[in-house]
């Protein structure tokens, strides 16, 4: 009897353990919080979040367990860099066009999410205006004109030092709102944006066109951003290892083309006349070299 009463203690003692790893397993698992970018329609992050998603599954046998979800909080930009800056913010994680600063201020994972695609440019105008952008033939043309961007985007130092004047808007949903009423003459959007957005928008906003003969190109890798701390690296690691693998099993260009080999294709991009814009703020450290993750619509390469 008290051998029995023995054994049926070392079993409680050998489920207690078995509970408690399994809440510090939990514990121990790998918390993702991105933002919310909009109230309204955007799908901007749909296939950044999708590859951060993708990431952290290929990494669950080195690094563990993992949870991902969004915030429950709409978040405009610098909002965004707010919580981020803030130890206890609501999120850790977050997707952008890179600049030196934000480079300073948070952890860089140097691979182009996109594979470069942000860079190649259409543009939203309003529709009455085409014939003027159909003469444009070069970048001095393209400087009669004034461009729309979000305040603080890393474009805007691109158009700037091109010497094309900039309009900046504090919200991203007003731009479209701002080109319709003439507050400058075209909105720079990536390939893949302006023909979705063009499709969202175009019953609330039916002045507004996608110009048909023009393609701007400038470098603007599309990174993510973590915080500069022990926890940031970690991360940092999981995700940059998690990519590295995506992109040599196929997977990162599986997502790829789900998401925007369609619309890429829909706009034919090579029939178009290009117009190229240095980018003087690119950090020496961007994985220009490496040639396998970056993307040439133009050739399909």
């Amino acid at each position: 009897m008290a051998h029995t009463r023995h054994y049926r203690r070392l079993g409680w003692i050998a489920l207690l353990l078995c509970t408690l790893a399994g809440a510090v397993s939990a514990s121990a698992s790998t918390r993702l919080t991105y933002p919310l970018s909009s109230d309204g329609v955007d799908s901007r992050y749909d296939y950044d979040w999708a590859v951060l998603q993708t990431a952290m599954e290929k990494t669950i046998a080195t690094y563990g367990p993992y949870r991902q979800h969004q915030s429950e909080v709409a978040m405009s930009p610098q909002r965004v860099l707010q919580e981020m800056d803030a130890a206890q913010g609501r999120i850790n994680v977050f997707v952008r066009a890179t600049s030196p600063q934000l480079e300073q201020r948070f952890l860089p994972i140097r691979l182009p999410v996109d594979r470069g695609l942000l860079g190649y440019r259409l543009l939203l105008i309003r529709s009455a205006d085409q014939a003027r952008f159909a003469r444009v033939r070069t970048l001095n043309d393209l400087r009669q004109l004034r461009a729309g961007l979000g305040r603080d985007w890393a474009d805007v130092s691109i158009f700037k030092a091109a010497g094309v004047p900039v309009v900046e808007g504090s919200y991203y949903e007003g731009l479209f709102g701002m080109l319709e009423v003439g507050r400058f003459d075209f909105y720079s959007r990536s390939a893949d944006e302006a023909l979705r957005e063009f499709d969202e928008r175009h019953s609330s906003h039916p002045q507004i066109a996608i110009e048909s003969t023009l393609l701007l190109h400038y470098p603007l890798p599309r990174y993510f951003f973590v915080r500069r701390d022990a926890e940031g690296q970690q991360l940092a690691r999981r995700i940059a290892a998690g990519m590295e693998i995506m992109l040599k099993d196929g997977s990162l260009n599986t997502l790829f083309q789900q998401h925007k080999g369609k619309l890429i294709k829909k706009t034919a991009l090579f029939k178009r006349r290009l117009i190229k814009l240095p980018n003087p703020d690119l950090s020496p450290q961007t994985p220009l070299a490496r040639s396998e993750w970056w993307i040439n619509p133009l050739t399909g390469q």
